[in-house]
């Protein structure tokens, strides 16, 4: 669970963040009230979209932070309404972030195939690196997930095509995507060199 906000602690931290100047007593009681309340609402509305527990925490805690540093003319008469659409914002943050990253992942491979006519030894054992850590992760996927993601990414169906293929939900079709090309940057990240360094066999 969220930390709860201390009041003065919520106005010295966002007063030196250079953010929400206009934040009430009110809106900190609003706020602190809906971290209550809805918290545990809103964990699983982005875990239901993200499909990764420490995603939707880090989500969850993104939304509440967005109130404490929302312009002083938002509406907060329907604080709930204003939650989730914040909280729908947030989501499709991360979504697009997502889809960058996958493409930058598949970029990214076709560069190390394809850029030179003779590549190098050493950009030959990167590329099958890489393509086997593709495959490694698309082949763990769950058996729906996978095949999703297939149809979507390496048949280019569309995600109503897809649907229908399988006789699943456009939403579901999305979900299984996403959990995919979250697999896909996790993979990637995690193959990544630590920063100023070389990565190792």
């Amino acid at each position: 669970m969220l930390r709860p906000f201390s009041g003065d602690a919520k106005r010295g931290a966002v007063g030196r963040a250079g953010f929400g100047l206009g934040i009430t007593d009110l809106d900190i009681s609003l706020i602190e009230q809906l971290q209550q309340t809805e918290e545990g609402k809103l964990r699983r509305f982005f875990l239901r979209r993200l499909r990764n527990r420490e995603d939707a925490a880090d989500a969850t805690q993104e939304t509440f932070l967005r109130l404490l540093t929302a312009s002083p003319k938002e509406d907060l008469r329907n604080p709930h309404a204003y939650l989730f659409q914040v909280a729908r914002s947030v989501a499709h943050g991360i979504t697009a972030r997502l889809m960058r990253d996958s493409a930058l992942f598949s970029d990214e491979l076709d560069q190390t195939q394809v850029a030179d006519e003779a590549p190098s030894p050493e950009r030959v054992v990167a590329a099958r690196q890489q393509l086997g850590l593709l495959i490694e992760t698309i082949s763990s996927l769950p058996p729906k997930c996978r095949v999703v993601f297939v149809l979507s990414r390496l048949e280019g169906l569309s995600n109503g095509e897809i649907a229908t293929k399988l006789g699943i939900s456009r939403n579901m079709v999305e979900k299984h995507i996403i959990r995919a090309l979250m697999a896909c940057r996790q993979a990637r990240l995690a193959a990544l060199p630590p920063a100023g360094g070389i990565a190792h066999d």
